[in-house]
């Protein structure tokens, strides 16, 4: 029975951190598909790209707490039915990696989804709070130096199962961190690479286009006309 209740918060948390919020937001806002714009990334900085701010927040707090949604449910339930304190925290746990899954790889998208920083930090305050306060410190601190997102995501993802570890979490906390930690470095891999080419855009910087506009065509010389030959 305890098997069937870990698959059921597995399942709710990869149901629920699927919905791709940015995409049903813009498409809402008649802007059409969120996958056509900028990176083609379902998040909230994508969002931004549209020029609407108010959707790029919502996009951030939704996508933020659906994970966090699904991790206190799940414990809250698990609690309902009398479970141990460490399965209600193990189950919360469970629900809470699922949504984040669910969320990098939504089923209705064709698993492409998001890159999950939003995700990670909802389901980091919901569940491991203090976590989520060192590693958004850690976001902020990196991006106001370095001016890079991708940057201050992976170093907030790498300091989370470091500071579990330091601040002696209990395993499955310490074995939660690490799972969000390695599909945030899987997610941005492509960032990863630009940053080793120098070739990342910083906080702030328009994204160059792909191709550079062609060269205006020159205007040809008029031609004199020829004189008539006389008679």
């Amino acid at each position: 029975m305890l098997t069937l209740y870990f698959i059921l918060a597995a399942a709710g948390g990869y149901l629920l951190g699927s919905i791709p919020f940015g995409l049903v937001l813009v498409r809402a806002a008649g802007l059409g598909d969120i996958r056509e714009v900028g990176s083609g990334n379902i998040g909230a900085t994508n969002v931004l790209r549209t020029g609407r701010k108010d959707l790029a927040l919502a996009t951030l707090l939704l996508d933020a707490g659906k994970a966090g949604i699904a991790l206190l449910l799940a414990r809250w339930i698990a609690g309902l039915v009398g479970l141990a304190e460490e399965t209600q925290l193990q189950m919360g746990l469970i629900a809470g990696a699922a949504a984040f899954i669910g969320h990098c790889f939504p089923v209705w998208l064709g698993f492409k989804g998001g890159k999950g920083v939003a995700t990670f930090f909802g389901v980091l305050f919901a569940g491991i709070w203090p976590i989520g306060f060192i590693a958004a410190i850690t976001w902020l601190a990196i991006a106001t130096i370095f001016r890079y997102s991708s940057l201050a995501a992976l170093a907030a993802a790498a300091v989370a199962p470091l500071a579990a570890l330091v601040a002696q979490f209990s395993w499955s906390e310490i074995a939660f961190t690490v799972l969000l930690t390695a599909l945030i470095f899987w997610r941005h891999a492509a960032n990863i690479a630009r940053l080793r080419d120098g070739t990342e855009p910083k906080i702030g910087a328009k994204k160059e286009s792909a191709e550079a506009p062609a060269p205006p065509t020159p205007t040809p010389a008029p031609v004199a006309p020829e004189p008539s030959p006389e008679a």
